[in-house]
């Protein structure tokens, strides 16, 4: 496993530098059937990500947000956002980030998320820990709502009343909210403990697949609405630092 953590990290660091150093320079932006948008500075740095992966492990499976799916029969499949955040880049705003995620038979087995701006690495295995530029972290001990920091599912076109209506139960019952528009953010930020939960009501599988790693091991927890256990065919989901989760389980399901 140890290969596969550092080929996703090396991989991440790549792309997101050239992400950094491409930022104030000319998009081309499309917008695709969902409405998100993706530039031609998305299409080059998972490129550079795919190139890395398949120079290293080429019989193993990809799923990349732009180029779709490679199956080769594989038991580790690759799940690669190569920009999470990319409306916050086309405007301007740092906050995004390469999230590169490892499934094995089902399993969520090692990530690495990689934020440009801010020159911030994190990474993590099954059993062995998360880590942030090579330093041990871990979830807040923050057991009372109401002191606690959150972050929210930014795609509030979407389902609109459902999620104002679980914003409504939940902003008066904590300190605070965040909405920063990448999950890599948000799960990174998990992780460290700067954020203490986010509620998501539809994310796809290579925004969260790498935070996934990173949260669990790092003393986190992260469950469907219902309390099982994430699957990589899920998209709602609570992630937490564990003290709060069954409370932040009570409001998401209460609208």
């Amino acid at each position: 496993m140890r290969n596969i953590i550092t080929v996703a990290i090396d991989a991440a660091r790549e792309a997101g530098t050239f992400l950094r150093e491409s930022h104030h320079t000319s998009l081309t932006v499309e917008t695709k059937e969902d409405r998100s948008l993706v530039t031609n500075v998305d299409r080059e740095a998972e490129r550079i990500i795919v190139s890395r992966i398949e120079a290293a492990f080429p019989s193993h499976d990809i799923i990349a947000e732009e180029r779709g799916q490679t199956s080769r029969g594989s038991d580790h499949c690759w799940v690669i956002d190569p920009m999470d955040g990319t409306h916050n880049y086309i405007r301007g705003m740092g906050i995004y980030g390469v999230s590169i995620g490892v499934i094995q038979r089902g399993s969520f087995v090692a990530g690495a998320i990689f934020i440009p701006e801010t020159d911030e690495m994190y990474g993590a295995e099954q059993g062995a820990g998360s880590f942030r530029n090579g330093n041990r972290i871990h979830v807040s001990r923050r057991s009372d709502l109401s002191a606690c920091t959150m972050a929210f599912d930014s795609e509030l076109r979407q389902e609109t009343p459902r999620k104002l209506r679980v914003l409504g139960e939940l902003c008066p019952r904590i300190f605070n909210i965040r909405l920063f528009g990448s999950t890599a953010r948000n799960l990174s930020h998990i992780a460290e403990g700067v954020l203490d939960g986010v509620i998501e009501f539809s994310d796809k599988l290579w925004d969260f697949a790498a935070g996934a790693v990173i949260v669990t091991e790092a003393g986190g927890r992260m469950r469907r609405f219902d309390g099982a256990a994430l699957t990589p065919g899920d998209t709602a989901y609570i992630a937490s630092n564990g003290l709060v989760h069954e409370s932040l389980e009570r409001i998401a399901n209460s609208a």
